[in-house]
């Protein structure tokens, strides 16, 4: 099984990563072979946060040019994460018939992302 740190590389700081923010939607560069599972399970254990949602796309290389020579960059992948805002109570029966309520200890923003909201 893979680390965390080796499934999540950095995050991706644009102008429409930062506008989703309000929204819960965190972006990051992963691993090429990363899968969703191993996704949500990293982003869980390294922020502490609870995942609702994991959307994942491939970014292509660009093609580049120096001169006459010419090139690629390299190809990434690319997740945009959407966490819990508001992580609810939940209630179950326990033996005897008593309701029990557990509120949940989850985070709802992600701090270490490079900036706030």
């Amino acid at each position: 099984m893979k680390h965390a740190h080796d499934i999540i590389i950095q995050p991706v700081i644009t102008e429409r990563s930062s506008g989703a923010l309000a929204e819960g939607r965190y972006t990051f560069r992963v691993a090429n072979d990363a899968t969703k599972p191993e996704i949500r399970r990293a982003v869980e254990e390294l922020f502490g946060v609870k995942v609702m949602k994991v959307n994942t796309l491939h970014v292509r290389g660009k093609s580049k040019r120096v001169g006459v020579h010419a090139g690629r960059t390299a190809a990434w992948k690319k997740a945009v994460v959407q966490i819990d805002l508001e992580p609810a109570t939940e209630t179950y029966l326990t033996e005897g018939g008593k309701e029990k309520k557990v509120e949940r200890k989850y985070k709802t923003v992600i701090e270490e992302f490079g900036f706030s909201q």
